[in-house]
């Protein structure tokens, strides 16, 4: 009897990869998890049609190991679309364009060509459809009563992460990877928790606004000991780490290939943040421009003004003295004294007191009084 293969941790998978797959699986596009070590399969139609027989053969017979991923329905992806515009676009005419694109025809491409032209609302929208997806994909993984964990939520080494999956049906293992299993398992419990679903935001004071340095992600290798051997022709590994690689789109299979779909000219990716970062320094260029040009013309005016090295103290009140004939014995010093502000007022002497002279009697001599 065959021992039947039981992993001695939760499942790692990489939460991207599943992102994608959410969001290209259709009614003419199958994607199946496997449930044992975790490996993404894409039934691809364009493959040889008797692999494709094998294919279903295998998931057939082994119904408890696949599980399909749900397809995105036209209502969900409606309400996708129509829930960002509702919670994240503030501008009224542009929530008026975004909200006549999706009740038209094409709503799903002509959503994300207005938005990839929008790099403000690009970058908000990436950022909502991740988080909703994180919710969706969650939520599947639940009621499949699955064990898992996203590599991209680990803080572990990714030499660790490939030991762990080389070693994921081994009974004993180092100490090492023994301390590294049971991180796994911890956070593992997380996923199952109220707030996986209902995200809430941190309470308190925020945290002071730092510059923040995006690191590219590092990812473990694939590594994968039982794959079918009808299964490895439709292994399902693109290379994905972020969510702006996940295009959201169903009929183009990269960004690259939606890019240079876009209004049917090429056009080049472009770092959206350096975008945005340059536009802010155009605008801040124009403001200064405006200014030193308002500064010229005042610079023009102070020189029409009759040049005044120094600044003469404003007088309330400006005193007229007139000297007639009957004010001769008033001195010129007093005029000015009138003149000047108190403060430089000169201290008025006092007058001087008159000096008496004593008279002393004459002092008589001895000589005298012996004659």
């Amino acid at each position: 009897m065959v021992k039947k293969l039981e992993a001695k941790i939760p499942l790692i998978l990489r939460f991207h990869r599943l992102m994608d797959a959410f969001a290209k699986s259709d009614d003419e596009r199958d994607f199946y998890l496997d449930n044992l070590e975790g490996f993404l399969v894409y039934a691809d139609l364009d493959k040889d049609e008797a692999d494709l027989h094998l294919l279903e053969k295998e998931i057939k017979d082994n119904s408890n190991r696949y599980s399909l991923i749900p397809k995105m329905a036209f209502y969900e992806v409606k309400k996708f679309m129509e829930g960002f515009v509702a919670e994240k676009v503030y501008d009224v005419d542009t929530k008026e364009k975004l909200l006549d694109l999706i009740g038209g025809k094409e709503a799903r491409e002509n959503f994300l060509e207005y938005i990839y032209d929008n790099l403000t609302e690009l970058e908000k929208w990436q950022q909502y459809y991740q988080e909703r997806f994180r919710v969706r994909i969650i939520e599947w993984l639940r009621f499949l009563d699955i064990k898992f964990v996203f590599e991209e939520d680990l803080d572990i080494s990714k030499v660790i992460i490939e030991k762990l999956k080389q070693t994921l049906f081994d009974d004993k293992v180092s100490k090492e990877l023994s301390s590294a299993r049971d991180l796994i398992h911890n956070k593992s419990k997380s996923y199952y928790s109220s707030e996986a679903l209902n995200p809430r935001p941190k309470r308190g004071r925020p945290p002071k606004q730092i510059i923040k340095v995006e690191i590219e992600l590092q990812v473990s290798m694939d590594i994968y000991t039982q794959v079918p051997k009808v299964v490895r022709l439709f292994l399902y590994i693109p290379d994905i780490i972020s969510a702006s690689a996940v295009t959201f789109s169903a009929k183009f299979e990269s960004e690259e290939q939606l890019l240079a779909s876009l209004k049917g000219t090429p056009r080049v990716k472009v770092d959206e943040k350096l975008e945005a970062l340059s536009r802010r320094l155009e605008s801040l260029q124009q403001l200064q421009s405006r200014l030193s040009a308002s500064e010229i013309d005042i610079g023009i005016e102070k020189l029409k003004k009759p040049f005044t090295p120094f600044s003469k103290p404003k007088l309330a009140e400006i005193k007229k003295i007139e000297i007639t004939s009957k004010e001769k014995e008033l001195k010129i010093g007093a005029a000015v004294q009138a003149v000047l502000p108190s403060g430089l007022k000169k201290k008025e002497k006092a007058p001087r007191r008159a000096i008496r002279i004593k008279k002393v009697a004459p002092i008589k001599s001895a000589k005298k009084n012996k004659k």
